[in-house]
Formats: structure tokens, sequence, C-alpha cells
């Protein structure tokens, strides 16, 4: 994947992406999951979802694959750590499958073809390595209609900002509402929608959620190529932070992220 990730590798988003699983992140794969299947997770990030498909599928073949080496190397000594044999991790390109044709009986991505500026491509390439009566499951958040509460000034000042900053450097933040079409387009025979929600609101889920973005806003790739691109400052970052730590301390918080997800056979 060469384009670049709006969100980079800090602490602070790793701390986000280790708390997905299969049940908060891929609920709508379940029913299609089964021993024996042959997977491929594309932008598989620290590894927590494709270890929980390679439970799930075991003892069929799981591979991890993505662009950030260092975050490779950390699913790959997460999966040692709980005994997982049956996935393995590598590097590797959305666009360039280090696979061959019909290789895998399920290719997976979540909140990956958001961040690519051919996201078609990327699902054309994801149909290639597709076993004949395989599935590609692909879930995105759609940016565009996050909802939350209370209205807090700094927080549409991050919305703003981000769908600018996600636009300038690596797709679409918009992508779920785009998965039907994208995939239709990619040639897919059968194409099934549908869609999910993540919603914070509990003490624990906004001192997690609210304490991640504030930390994004100031220390991640965001901030950096907020400010490089000339779209905020550093005084609007610091309004950001403190907007999002206002809104974690809010008994009243609550923040709804819509994904768009698609199933494409054929």
């Amino acid at each position: 994947m060469a384009e670049k990730y709006t969100h980079g590798h800090h602490e602070s988003v790793l701390r986000s992406h280790e708390r997905r699983t299969v049940a908060n992140s891929a609920a709508y794969l379940v029913p299609h999951l089964r021993p024996g299947l042959r997977v491929l997770d594309v932008g598989a990030g620290p590894g927590t979802i494709t270890i929980d498909l390679a439970e799930r599928v075991a003892p069929g073949a799981v591979v991890g694959m993505d662009a950030a080496a260092d975050v490779v190397d950390k699913a790959a000594a997460l999966a040692a750590e709980r005994g997982v044999g049956n996935v393995s991790f590598e590097v590797g390109d959305a666009y360039a499958l280090a696979a061959d044709d019909g290789a895998y009986d399920i290719v997976h991505a979540h909140q990956v073809l958001q961040h690519l500026a051919r996201p078609v491509d990327a699902l054309r390439e994801f149909r290639r390595v597709l076993a004949p009566d395989g599935v590609v499951a692909v879930r995105d958040v759609d940016y565009e209609g996050v909802i939350w509460y209370p209205l807090l000034p700094g927080l549409a000042e991050w919305h703003e900002i981000y769908l600018q900053v996600h636009r300038i450097v690596s797709g679409e933040p918009a992508a779920g509402r785009r998965l039907k079409a994208w995939a239709r387009e990619a040639g897919f025979a059968q194409v099934e929608s549908s869609a999910s929600l993540w919603l914070f609101e509990s003490p624990e889920a906004r001192e997690w959620w609210g304490g991640s973005w504030a930390d994004r806003a100031l220390h991640s790739s965001f901030a950096e190529h907020a400010v490089t691109h000339g779209i905020t400052d550093r005084a609007g970052l610091e309004r950001i932070a403190a907007a999002w730590r206002e809104w974690a301390a809010a008994d009243d918080g609550w923040f709804f992220m819509p994904h768009g997800e698609v199933l494409a056979r054929g």
C-alpha cells in the first residue's frame, strides 16, 4: 500500500486498533467462517482481528498483511504470545498481493479502502486471489456520517480538519457509503451490502476513545499532516485535544460512527 496512512502508527493509534476483534469489527462475516478456510487479512495492523479470525477457522491458514514492517512484527509477536500457530504475518501491497490466483477462501479488509487512492484496483486484486466460491469482506467507517454530543465547537473543528487531512493524504473518509459501488465497479457478480455502528458512550468507552483522540490530535501523523498542509496550527490541535478530553469527561457524552460493509463474490 503505497499511500501514506492518515493516522500513522503512534501509540495512540495502535491503542485504538488493539481493541478490535471479529465481534466488534467483523460481525457481518461471522456466519461465513468455518474451520479449514484459507484467509487473507489485508491491512492487518497489530493483528487482533487477524488472530481472532485464525482461531475461528483453525486449522485453516490465515495470513495477515500490512504495509508497515514494525506493525507486522508486533502482530507476529502477539500471535506467538497467544499461541496461535495457524497465522502468519507479512509486509505487502494491497495492489499487488503476494499470492497465486484463487489462493484464498476469504479476503478481509477492515478500515483499509478508505486509505487507498485506488480502492477499486485494490478490490480487483482481492478478487484475483479469491477462490471461485470465496468471498471478499470489506468494512469501512463513513466519517462524514459521524454524530456526537455534546455539540462541542472543538469537535466540530476536529471533524472539518479530519476530513480535509484524510482527503489530502490518503483517499476517501466517507468510504462506507461507497463500498457497494466500488465492489460493483471492480467486477464482482454478487454484492451484498450491510451496515453497522460503533457507539462510544459509557464512561470506560469515552475515556478510551476520547483519550486516544486527544493524544492523536497532538502526537500522531494526523497532527503532523494537519500542520504541514496548513489546515490548522498547533493552537488548533490543542483546542481539538481539549475538546476530546471535555467530551470524554461529559456524562452525556455520545459518539456514533456508521460503517458500511460488503460481502462480494464472483
